[in-house]
């Protein structure tokens, strides 16, 4: 999996753009800035787009490419991020110490799904925030159709509700829908796609 995205990381194109994801975009200016962990943040737009906030970003993808176009980015925009090069079952940081995480389109092996959501979810404090989106499993069709949507190939590694609220059972969900979207993210995140969409609480 890492030569994968090392691979797809080392063009000199940013594989899914220069600009934020759409709904991170959109929400994460709603909430005051402090702590944000981004995990499987890639070459860096969200994490810098968030800095541009005014967030204290921390980062990690397993791609040593994509940390290299994160940094790049981040240079670009002048401002600063945390970005580490590990996996998420080797990830650790003090428990409670972020005010925010942003999960997107970070679809981990089905076997370690949850056990990596219930780990990343302990990092956030009470009352912290987690936004997520990611691939639902009818996105399966979606790619189908139109290859360059984007997302797993494996129906294990897509969303559903039911799974997402049993993996972060002690949240209180804001917003939890599955919905159509056409998406304009760089080379592989392009037309209509079929996400699920999260904002939630920690109790």
């Amino acid at each position: 999996m890492k030569e994968f995205w090392n691979e797809r990381y080392a063009t000199e194109e940013f594989a899914y753009g220069t600009e934020p994801n759409a709904f991170i975009r959109e929400n994460l200016p709603s909430f005051k800035p402090g702590k944000i962990l981004f995990p499987a943040e890639g070459e860096g737009r969200n994490a810098v787009f968030a800095a541009q906030l005014g967030w204290d970003v921390s980062a990690f993808d397993i791609s040593e490419q994509g940390k290299e176009k994160a940094k790049m980015l981040a240079a670009d925009k002048k401002v600063q991020i945390n970005y580490d090069v590990k996996s998420v079952e080797n990830c650790t940081y003090p428990l409670e110490s972020f005010d925010a995480i942003a999960l997107v389109f970070a679809h981990f092996p089905a076997d370690i799904r949850k056990v990596s959501h219930r780990q990343l979810a302990e990092y956030l404090k009470p009352g912290g925030v987690l936004l997520l989106e990611g691939f639902t499993k009818k996105q399966l069709e979606y790619s189908k159709a139109n290859p360059k949507s984007g997302g797993p190939k494996n129906e294990a590694m897509l969303f559903s509700i039911d799974e997402i609220k049993s993996d972060f059972e002690h949240f209180d969900f804001k917003l939890m829908t599955e919905t159509e979207t056409n998406m304009d993210e760089g080379l592989y995140h392009i037309g209509k796609s079929h996400v699920l969409r999260m904002i939630a609480v920690k109790k």
